[in-house]
């Protein structure tokens, strides 16, 4: 079970480098405000579910 949570912990992580790399990119352009905002939120979802999902892979690993 623990193997899961990790395996999604690293994609999760993923996801959130692709989104921190899109902010950039947008915030560089000169995009606009309200895609960084979303971007921003998106990015701090995703590194909540991350940090769930690592916490439950060390709690599956210690039993």
């Amino acid at each position: 079970m623990a193997t899961v949570f990790n395996i999604l912990a690293v994609l999760v992580m993923v996801a959130v480098v692709i989104v921190l790399i899109r902010g950039l990119v947008n915030m560089m352009r000169g995009g606009s405000g309200m895609t960084s905002n979303k971007l921003m939120q998106t990015r701090v979802l995703l590194q909540f579910v991350a940090l769930v999902l690592i916490m439950l892979a060390v709690y599956f690993t210690r039993k």
